[in-house]
């Protein structure tokens, strides 16, 4: 194997960023077009890396420093993205993604803020056993109920079901009909189990994350309701502000640990946010 495809190199094979290149915090975005939408939120910010799916940009928000790296669709992907930005010193993650919804009450452009996820997918079975649990950090998690409520944007927060199909292993039909084995059945079952939301990457990340020993969490906007039928790619900068307002609560989470001396941060380290 050449040097330039070495996984060790400084600059990252996949991702093509070194160290210099991201924050300590990065968003990740499925659809590499999304990274032109989080950016503008920004303060300011730099185009790093453009490779394959892999669209890096690093800026700030609200004088945070703040990275976003484009994964495209699935687990295995983010897992690479993951991987390769661990390398280079990142140790938070927040997925901002899209999702169908699976509770009739929630409503296209509502954001679901993942708690834990069902590991439907098959990466994360290639690093823990099957009973190992993909759990947010309680911080990200936090500061993304903090950021949604700050910014008024309606959300759920419960359990997230990654699958590794768009089509049949959420339950569709696929070309021609074909029907997977208990796909029929698949939606109903995770509804009545309080599952709030379908996506393709959460379960990788937040199990990748664990194992690590990094903060990572999951906001999603429900581009589509599969109990009512409802449809339209709606809420997504929502979304995005969100995440970006997350890694700067976290930020100022993680100054009051500190000046606090304590471990982790918790809700009775106050940031004050009703002053901002």
């Amino acid at each position: 194997m050449s040097d330039s495809e070495d996984p060790s190199d400084e600059v990252q094979y996949h991702v093509a960023v070194g160290p210099d290149d991201v924050a300590d915090a990065v968003l990740l975005p499925g659809n590499p077009e999304r990274v032109d939408k989080i950016t503008a939120l920004w303060d300011g910010y730099d185009e790093r890396a453009e490779h394959r799916e892999y669209r890096t940009a690093t800026g700030t928000y609200e004088d945070t420093p703040i990275s976003v790296t484009s994964t495209g669709i699935g687990s295995p992907s983010t897992a690479i993205a993951v991987e390769e930005l661990a390398r280079v010193g990142v140790e938070t993650f927040v997925r901002v993604g899209s999702c169908g919804a699976i509770q009739p009450e929630m409503d296209v452009g509502d954001l679901v803020i993942t708690a834990g996820a069902v590991r439907q997918e098959g990466t994360s079975a290639e690093y823990v056993r099957e009973d190992y649990p993909a759990v947010a950090d309680q911080a990200v998690v936090s500061a993304l109920v903090a950021a949604a409520e700050r910014l008024g944007h309606d959300y759920h927060v419960g359990v997230t079901m990654s699958a590794d199909s768009f089509y049949t292993g959420q339950g569709r039909a696929g070309f021609e009909g074909f029907r997977a084995a208990g796909s029929e059945s698949l939606i109903e079952e995770l509804r009545d189990a309080n599952v709030k939301n379908i996506e393709m990457e959460a379960a990788a990340l937040l199990t990748l994350a664990s194992v690590y020993g990094l903060r990572a969490g999951v906001v999603c906007s429900v581009y589509a309701n599969r109990i009512t039928g409802e449809f339209r790619t709606e809420g997504e900068s929502r979304a995005a502000e969100t995440a970006s307002l997350a890694v700067h609560l976290l930020a100022r989470m993680d100054e009051a640990t500190r000046e606090a001396g304590a471990d982790r941060w918790h809700p009775g380290l106050s940031l004050g946010l009703d002053d901002q």
